[in-house]
């Protein structure tokens, strides 16, 4: 097992090391100058240039970037005078982290209940409606749903507020859009999880031992159905905490996914560096703690 957890933790190291390297020497091929202004004299022009290393050899920048980033440190942001990267990391996370975990735990519970509720009614009018449903959320992007949410809700029914940040009624149409793909998806897999646990002979046993539907499904069909789901938490649980940059943008909201915008708008080197980094690293190290998790609890993985 220590063999295992070791070699996911060097794969992990590694992956995070080439996400710099190639967002350091990518941000190069970006066109544009982010102090280009007519109205500022190139003299200033050039200082600024010179005070966040940008008049120094490519080599150079790398190197300096590489040790400083180590030492936890992405630099100042361009753009929002005084504030480092890392401070804005810690304004703008838990903003995210609180939407994406209010929405994650939206699409679990209700797409496991639609894919259990789709199995037992295979081939009728419920598995048909809740599919459907499925389909929908995979195939409406976020910034086509957020609009269409906001209109009816918002604006023409008046039940919940269209933009901001802070109640629970801001939060639950922002939640909904950004969780509704991923309750597609996990509708559609549990699905076929527990379809396939149907023929299974302990399956067969406990209906022969006359246990209701309800146990079977709860005390047998549940857990190993859920094996097949668990390699897919670290993506979503990566992608639902750390915001997603329309939902955001679209409902005002000031998390990370707004600031990545506004970043790439602006030209703003060492934020989009640091920014893509930090949700990076972040997505390595929730991959990695799934696939830790799902060698424990799956017995057909053999680790040593």
């Amino acid at each position: 097992m220590l063999k295992y957890v070791g070699q996911k933790i060097l794969i992990a190291v590694a992956t995070v090391f080439v996400l710099a390297t190639a967002t350091f020497f990518l941000m190069q091929l970006i066109p544009g100058d982010p102090f280009a202004n007519d109205k500022v004299p190139v003299a200033v022009q050039e200082k600024q240039r010179a005070y966040y290393g940008l008049d120094k050899p490519l080599g150079e920048q790398y190197v300096i970037y590489m040790k400083n980033l180590l030492k936890g440190d992405l630099g100042y942001s361009i753009k929002k005078t005084g504030r480092t990267v890392v401070d804005i990391i810690k304004e703008a996370f838990p903003v995210s982290a609180k939407l994406g975990l209010f929405s994650l735990l939206f699409s679990e519970a209700i797409g496991i209940l639609f894919g259990i509720l789709c199995a037992q009614f295979r081939g009728k009018w419920p598995d048909y409606l809740l599919m459907l449903v499925a389909i929908l959320g995979i195939a409406m992007p976020s910034m086509v749903l957020g609009p269409i949410v906001r209109y009816v809700f918002g604006v023409k029914l008046h039940w919940l507020p269209v933009s901001g940040w802070g109640s629970f009624s801001q939060m639950i149409m922002p939640a909904f859009v950004l969780g509704l793909g991923t309750v597609a998806g996990n509708t559609r897999s549990m699905r076929a999880s527990m379809l396939a646990t149907t023929t299974q002979d302990y399956v067969k046993t406990a209906k022969a031992k006359g246990l209701p539907p309800w146990k079977v499904v709860l005390r047998h069909q549940l857990k190993n159905s859920l094996v097949p789901i668990i390699p897919n938490l670290g993506v979503q649980i990566a992608s639902v905490l750390m915001g997603s940059f329309v939902v955001e943008s679209m409902f005002l909201i000031g998390g990370l996914g707004r600031y990545f915008v506004d970043s790439i708008t602006n030209l703003d080197y060492p934020l989009i560096m640091g920014l893509t980094i930090f949700y990076g690293t972040f997505l390595v190290v929730m991959n990695l703690l799934v696939d830790i998790l799902y060698g424990l609890i799956d017995p057909r993985i053999r680790v040593k």
